[in-house]
């Protein structure tokens, strides 16, 4: 298993622990979200707050997947999950990295969990969020959402099952992609 979390105070190490058992359950990636039923954020201004919400919102409809915090940087994988994955492959940075690397993750068949977690603003340095941070991700997301579209649409022909809405919420896998 590997462990990613912000080394600023933002990921308690406390939390740690619901990750873990999500991945002991079967999730493949289990993802620390402040936007699901019962996580919450602490101490963020406003306007970072709307960003980070427009940003999942809109990965997670470019993308037809149930993830409702995609950018989130406390994660626990599964070993196999990673080792099957095109890591050569990614050259997103910043915060595209999390959408890019969740996006492989759900499109190899693997399965996702969200985890609530309390969010709290960094202790620690200073956000290295950047307009180019932002243009990235709305670039990189459409590519890939539009690829997706294309690619399930085939899958879908051969394979209807592939195609069927998502059950959304806190569990995705490849079947659960949306059209």
């Amino acid at each position: 298993m590997l462990v990613e979390m912000d080394a600023d105070g933002s990921h308690a190490p406390e939390q740690l622990q619901r990750l873990l058992d999500a991945v002991d359950a079967g999730a493949d990636l289990a993802i620390g979200s402040r936007y699901v039923a019962g996580g919450t954020v602490r101490n963020w201004p406003w306007r970072r707050l709307v960003l980070s919400k427009t940003a999942n919102t809109y990965s997670r409809l470019a993308l037809g997947i149930g993830i409702h915090d995609i950018t989130a940087g406390y994660r626990a994988y599964r070993r196999e999950a990673l080792e099957a994955i095109d890591l050569d492959g990614v050259d997103s940075k910043g915060y595209c990295f999390q959408i890019d690397l969740t996006w492989r993750t759900v499109s190899n068949g693997f399965v996702v969990t969200e985890v609530p977690i309390t969010f709290t603003e960094r202790e620690l340095g200073v956000s290295k969020m950047s307009g180019s941070n932002i243009r990235e991700a709305l670039v990189k997301v459409a590519r890939w959402g539009i690829e997706g579209r294309l690619s399930r649409s085939d899958h879908a022909r051969a394979r209807p099952d592939i195609a069927r809405p998502g059950a959304g919420g806190s569990r995705v896998s490849r079947a659960d992609v949306t059209e």
